[in-house]
């Protein structure tokens, strides 16, 4: 209730691979065998073993070897390791249901003492009926290890489906059990455990420092058949606001980065990768009826979820309790559009003594800005904590504190 800024509605599409026409979210993951190494170190190797094929060409001076990491050839030998190192952790998700079992059976609609019946004997009609169940893959998607002790990331729409039992399969073929630890209550996140330890896994990198421009890469399991598919492509966008539908379902999703780097159905919960080999975000959506538009969760928001499933078997959301709108000086608690109010009763806000025509100019020690909003400054923080709040009132500052809870779902 925190960010209620105009989103730009854009119609998407999840990107789970369905096999079946019932939903239930499901992703396939894939499990990295071993962790990162050094970039640089695997270009020098690179570099090293091609100065010694010949005995009498003298090795390349640091210069050149620095216009060389520059360079195509080093663009090249940097994303072949990329995806050699990471593709291992990268997995398909499966998530699979027991199906009803539908029989054909024929009959005569007559009554065996009938006119017609007697007359047409041989008559038959096609009937059905249930016969018991049988466990069926019903979707697939991606996902990617995280930690080495077998904590996962993928899309929260991907596992959706609290019956569906859910499952792993990494780039070797063996396939794993997978719990779902917690799902996201405010982003499109979702955090699966399996059991064991020493998995290979991506590093997170940080979204925050990415810019237009700059290369991506995106690892999935493309229409739920191919496994590990690797697009290169570029960020095109950030900070784009988006609603995304599929499968029933439709969420609002803030702040996300655009990438030209193809993704395609089954890519769902697969990271987008930095040329450090880092994931920067969580590939989630696609513009329906374009080309290459797709759209990532950045990593930094998905941070804080990861390791609040790793300490408490849930994410937490700390909570304030306004709705307002950006303005030049910061954030102003307004009312709804269909009259809701702007401080939620017995919210922190309200025992705060924030009121509607407020402007929250300064959260804790930093300035609200349309590039720092609100909701991004709470997020921040956890729940319990103590925080100053300084508003502008009647156009004099004022400073209050609030006590954040926890967000209840």
């Amino acid at each position: 209730m925190e960010d209620l800024t105009k989103q730009q509605l854009v119609t998407l599409v999840f990107l789970v691979s369905f096999v079946t026409a019932l939903f239930t979210g499901i992703v396939t993951v894939s499990l990295v065998q071993q962790a990162p190494v050094g970039i640089t170190q695997t270009i020098q190797k690179v570099i090293e073993r091609s100065a010694s094929v010949e005995p009498n060409v003298p090795p390349l001076a640091k210069e050149e070897t620095k216009e060389l990491e520059i360079g195509a050839l080093s663009r090249d030998v940097l994303i072949g390791d990329i995806v050699n190192r990471v593709s291992p952790a990268v997995v398909s998700v499966i998530a699979t249901k027991d199906i009803p079992v539908i029989e054909q059976y024929f009959i005569n609609p007559f009554p065996k003492d009938d006119l017609f019946g007697n007359l047409f004997p041989d008559i038959k009609i096609p009937q059905y009926r249930e016969k018991g169940t049988e466990k069926r893959q019903v979707s697939s998607g991606t996902g990617f290890f995280a930690t080495s002790d077998g904590f996962l990331i993928t899309n929260k729409h991907v596992v959706a489906d609290v019956s569906a039992e859910y499952s792993i399969v990494t780039n070797e073929g063996k396939t794993m059990p997978a719990k779902v630890v917690a799902r996201d209550p405010l982003h499109d996140v979702a955090i699966l455990k399996i059991e064991g330890a020493n998995f290979p896994f991506v590093f997170l990198g940080d979204s925050d420092a990415i810019k237009i421009g700059h290369t991506a890469i995106a690892i999935g399991n493309t229409l739920g058949e191919f496994q590990n598919t690797v697009s290169i492509g570029i960020i095109s966008g950030l900070k784009r606001n988006i609603t995304a539908s599929g499968g029933g379902i439709a969420e609002e999703l803030t702040d996300l980065i655009q990438t030209d780097a193809a993704i395609n159905p089954g890519n769902s919960g697969g990271p987008l990768l930095s040329l450090k080999g880092e994931a920067v975000g969580l590939n989630t959506a696609v513009a329906q009826g374009a080309e290459n538009v797709g759209f990532a969760l950045p990593i930094n928001q998905i941070k804080k979820g990861l390791s609040d499933a790793q300490k408490f078997g849930k994410i937490i959301y700390p909570f304030l309790g306004v709705r307002y709108e950006m303005v030049e000086k910061g954030a102003k608690i307004i009312k709804g559009p269909s009259g809701e109010v702007g401080v939620e009763k017995d919210s922190p806000a309200e025992k705060a003594g924030l009121k509607e025509g407020d402007i929250i100019i300064k959260f804790g020690d930093k300035n609200i800005t349309k590039e720092i909003p609100l909701a991004k400054l709470i997020q921040e923080r956890q729940a319990g904590d103590k925080v100053n709040i300084t508003i502008l009132r009647d156009n004099s500052e004022t400073t209050l504190e609030a006590t954040l809870e926890e967000r209840k779902i």
